[in-house]
Formats: structure tokens, C-alpha cells, sequence
């Protein structure tokens, strides 16, 4: 055997280096090493570092713990013959994959090299992340995609489509199995923007990050619109606009800290226990375990309906030590959603916000939180809904859009979900949005009103100008009969106690006690068993 077949073929390997000995061969190896850290080059990476971005494996030591990374396929190298690719076929093949540890817990992980022929996926490319997402699933372990490319591997045609379709076909048998995590770290086009897609969580980071399916040369060749690269798939216009994105980092190590932090309060599959901090007890004897704190809640509600506030402070006081990760906190202002924990077990939150929009839902807020209890649901995690909505956004571009169907994705999203929920109305919850909230007739365990609850079909004055109409006309003073008729409506109707009578409020609770019963309603709740029908899988409205 010549000293070149005992190299890979086609490669020459150095003079000073004797293959016919270990020596040498352990050499090879390290060259081999140093070859596959470096596939890029020097220019290359200097100009990613000049962009504020770091290098594939870069991210990686920063994702993960301290020298806890193992390295799959390092050596593997593309197979292409066409247009000269033959001539260069670097290790790796332009992707860093492998497990590792986060805060001591395994996942998997692939990182894009956009400094390898610009980061396109190819075969190799392909196949090894097929690899390490088929480890992730046998493993029960997270995924964790970093990705920057430009998309299929032109010199490599439909065999880089086809691999394209087998990530696709992994990313959508992992869903809900095990959670699937995506960072886009820089531009990432064409097919490599539906794997993201197709994940949990996308985590982008501002004016370094783009997602486009078709950039911007293309858009004015077919449509004649003229957008810039941000304008068209920035980082922020993701976050705001498309809802695409979950997290607006500020930059890379923000970015990879909050993987981190969501990381924390995620299983590490659908089977596992959810991760929980050791905390002490919290103390559920009432009076006393109403801390100065929990009081400031009872005068936190305005007395005047229409006046708002941030339904931040509501969650920050029930939530362990005020803690709560927002995700999309901005697409959808309207609705809130994120993770905290209550006695140290992660709890994903839902509560309308009445500083946007009144807190009411439209298309938006309705996809944003539907998906968002479907995450929660599909993982195991509780969910507690705060409830302040005066109903569905009205308006033309509303209906024509869709907000009958993808309202109705809420909807589903409850009533399918059999994990604990938990529902608090701290003031309006009219109508339709009542029941979509987390209602009890939706499947919810426990529900709590706040005095200051209002719960009725339209608010009072919507109420009085229908069932009243007539008499308010012919009124001598229609204001000063109108004020009356709101009057008798809200003490008669827009409160609690009718909903409690019913048994569809479980209890009517002071502000300052909800900490307390939401942890009473969780520690009932930990063994939850509940089924669904045996079917194939439900028909949600798309």
C-alpha cells in the first residue's frame, strides 16, 4: 500500500510524515484535526468576526459546557466530482455536528459553516445532520440547529434537495418528541429556512441574522418591489412582523444565553420529567402566607374598566422570585406568553395584556398563544392563563384574513391540551374570548376570578345600546338614562358571582391570594392523568 491510499484518496499525504509507523500515523491524525478546525479560510473567517459573528464551532463552545463537546463524521468530506469540486473537499463539509452539555444536561447539536462553500448543503452536509437529529430522538435528548447557509449546494443538484427533505421529514417526527431549538446566526435562504420553521423555538439576532425564502434581487425581478435584505428578513422583522422568529437577541451571546435559559425549564423529551429547581416549599396557609408583596395586588386593578395595565406585574408576582422568560414578547404585544416556575417546576404562562390593544385577540395574538399551549401541552408543562380580554379585534381586515379559522386555532389548542390548566380572570373576559381563554367548558382544572372579574356576553355599554335601544331613543336625557342602564348592568351582570354559581369559577379570591391558590392548583394538579379520543391525530384549523 502507497503512502497515498493510506491517506483518503486523492490526497497527498507530507513527505516528513511516515505512514508505516504510529508515530506517524498519530501526526496524520493530529494534521487531519488541524485541517478539519481550520476547512475555512483565514479570509473568511476574518470576515465573519469583522460581521460580529463567530466562527461554527465558535457558537458551539459557547452553547455548550466546557470541554463537553464529542465531534460526529469530522473527517467526513463531500463525494461531488462536478464543476471541479473534486479539487477541493474539505473535512467536515461546511457543518460541526455532535452532543454535548448544558448545565450538565445532554443534548445534540449542528452548527453551519458559512465560511465552507458559503454554508450550502450538499449530501455530506445533509446526511450528517440527518445523523445527529436521528441520535437526538433515539436519545431523547434536545436539538440544537445553528444555522447560517445559502441554501442547496448548487453543484450537487437534486441529491441536495432530497437530503433538504430528509431533515424536513426528522424535523416533523422529532416535533413534540423532543424539543428542537434553532439559532439563525447569520443570512440563512431558501431551503435552509424550513428547518427552523418546522422547530420549537427560533432564536434570531439582530442586523447579523436574515431569513428569506427568495432575497431581495429576486423579489424586484418578480415583483418589481424594491427591500432591503433587513427590510425583507431582518432579525426584527421577524420578531414583529412574520412572528416567524421567538427571541430578538442582541447579539450572538445573547442569542446562545437565551437558549440556555429556555433550555431550563424544557425536559429533555416528551417522556422526562420536567426540570425542576430545588426551592422551599411555599407556605399555602391563608392569611399568612399573604406576603406584603401578594397585598400590593389588591389595589392593582383600576377602578375604571377602560384604564389599563401591565399584566407583566400580575405574573411577576406569582411566578418563583419574579422570573419570567417572554417569548415573542414583539409580535403580538396584545398576548403574553414565557415560562417561569412555582415552587422551583416550570409553568408556561398565557395572559392577555391590556396595555396593547385592550388585551384583545386577533389573528396574531391567537396563532402566538395557540401555538404556544400546544408546546406546553406537547412537553408536559402546566399552563396558567390570566385572563383580561374584552373579546375579538373587530374590523374588515380581521374577518377577511381569517380570524374565524385562525381564532379557532385557541380553541383547539385548549381543548386538546391535557396537561394542568390553570385560569385566573383578573377583569373582562366577555363573549367568545371568555370561553377561548382557558374557560372550564374548554377543559380547564382550575378557575379562579379576581372580585374585579367581569364576565358576561359584551360589556356593559355594548349591552345596554342593544337590549335598550328603543327606550334609550325615546328617553327625554338617553346619556343620563344610559349611565343608569350601565350602571344596574355591571352590578346585575358583569361580575364573577353569576360564572361561580354556575361552577364555572371555581372560587372568587382576593388578588393577594392567587400566589397561593395557583400553588395549591398546581400540587392537586402534578398527577394529572387525562386522555383523549384513540385517533389518528385531530384536524386543527390550519
Amino acid at each position: 500500500m502507497t503512502t497515498a491510499e493510506l491517506g483518503n484518496a486523492g490526497e497527498d499525504v507530507p513527505a516528513d510524515i511516515d505512514m508505516h509507523t504510529t508515530a506517524g500515523r498519530l501526526a496524520d491524525f493530529e494534521r487531519r484535526l488541524d485541517e478539519a478546525a481550520h476547512a475555512g479560510s483565514d479570509r473568511a473567517v476574518e470576515k465573519q468576526h469583522a460581521a460580529g459573528k463567530m466562527t461554527a464551532r465558535e457558537r458551539i463552545e459557547a452553547l455548550l459546557d466546557p470541554g463537553s463537546f464529542t465531534e460526529l463524521d469530522e473527517f467526513a468530506r463531500h463525494r461531488s466530482t462536478n464543476f471541479g469540486m473534486d479539487a477541493k473537499r474539505p473535512f467536515g463539509d461546511g457543518v460541526v455536528t455532535g452532543y454535548g452539555t448544558v448545565d450538565g444536561r445532554p443534548v445534540c447539536v449542528f452548527s453551519q459553516d458559512v465560511t465552507v462553500f458559503g454554508g450550502s448543503l450538499g449530501e455530506v452536509y445533509g446526511e450528517k445532520i440527518v445523523k445527529v437529529l436521528d441520535l437526538a430522538v433515539r436519545n431523547g435528548c434536545p436539538i440544537i440547529g445553528i444555522n447560517e447557509g445559502g441554501g442547496a449546494r448548487i453543484q450537487e443538484g437534486v441529491v441536495s434537495l432530497g437530503l433538504y427533505g430528509e431533515i424536513f421529514r426528522r424535523n416533523v417526527h422529532a416535533s413534540g418528541v423532543i424539543p428542537q431549538i434553532s439559532l439563525v446566526m447569520g443570512a440563512a435562504a431558501g431551503g435552509h429556512v424550513y428547518s427552523p420553521a418546522l422547530t420549537d423555538f427560533i432564536v434570531m439576532v439582530d442586523e447579523t441574522s436574515q431569513m428569506f425564502i427568495t432575497g431581495p434581487d429576486v423579489v424586484k425581478t418578480v415583483t418589481g418591489e424594491e427591500v432591503t435584505l433587513e427590510e425583507l428578513g431582518g432579525a426584527r422583522t421577524h420578531n414583529t412582523k412574520s412572528g416567524v422568529a421567538h427571541y430578538l437577541a442582541s447579539d450572538e451571546a445573547d442569542a446562545l444565553d437565551y437558549v440556555k435559559a429556555l433550555l431550563s425549564y424544557l425536559p429533555s423529551n416528551n417522556l422526562d420529567p420536567l426540570p425542576t429547581l430545588e426551592v422551599a416549599p411555599v407556605d399555602v396557609a391563608l392569611p399568612e402566607a399573604v406576603s406584603d408583596l401578594d397585598a400590593e395586588l389588591d389595589t392593582f386593578v383600576p377602578d375604571s374598566a377602560n384604564t389599563p395595565y401591565d399584566m407583566h406585574t400580575v405574573i411577576e408576582h406569582v411566578v418563583d422570585d419574579g422570573e419570567f422568560l417572554e417569548v415573542q414578547p414583539l409580535f403580538a404585544p396584545n398576548i403574553l406568553i414565557g415560562f417561569g416556575r412555582v415552587e422551583g417546576r416550570p409553568v408556561g404562562v398565557v395572559a392577555n395584556q391590556p396595555t396593547q390593544f385592550a388585551g384583545t385577540l386577533d389573528i396574531d395574538a391567537s396563532e402566538k398563544a395557540a401555538r404556544f399551549v400546544r408546546t406546553c401541552d406537547a412537553f408536559n408543562i402546566p399552563v396558567l392563563t390570566l385572563v383580561d380580554v374584552p373579546g375579538f379585534l373587530p374590523g374588515t381586515s380581521q374577518e377577511w384574513d381569517g380570524i374565524i379559522r385562525r381564532g379557532a386555532k385557541l380553541i383547539y389548542a385548549y381543548a386538546e391540551a391535557t396537561v394542568p390548566l390553570v385560569t385566573v380572570i383578573t377583569r373582562k373576559a366577555y363573549g367568545g374570548a371568555y370561553d377561548v381563554m382557558g374557560s372550564k367548558h374548554l377543559g380547564a382544572d382550575v378557575n379562579l376570578a379576581w372580585p374585579t372579574a367581569q364576565i358576561a356576553v359584551v360589556g356593559a355599554q355594548g349591552a345596554v345600546g342593544i337590549l335598550y335601544r328603543k327606550e334609550l331613543a325615546a328617553s327625554d336625557d338617553p346619556d343620563a338614562r344610559r349611565a343608569e342602564l350601565i350602571t344596574e348592568y355591571e352590578d346585575t351582570l358583569a361580575n364573577p358571582y353569576i360564572a361561580a354559581d354556575r361552577g364555572f369559577i371555581d372560587a372568587v379570591i382576593p388578588p393577594s391570594h392567587t400566589r397561593v391558590h395557583v400553588t395549591r392548583a398546581l400540587r392537586l394538579l402534578a398527577n394529572k392523568r387525562q386522555t383523549l379520543p384513540p385517533k389518528k391525530h385531530g384536524n386543527i384549523p390550519l
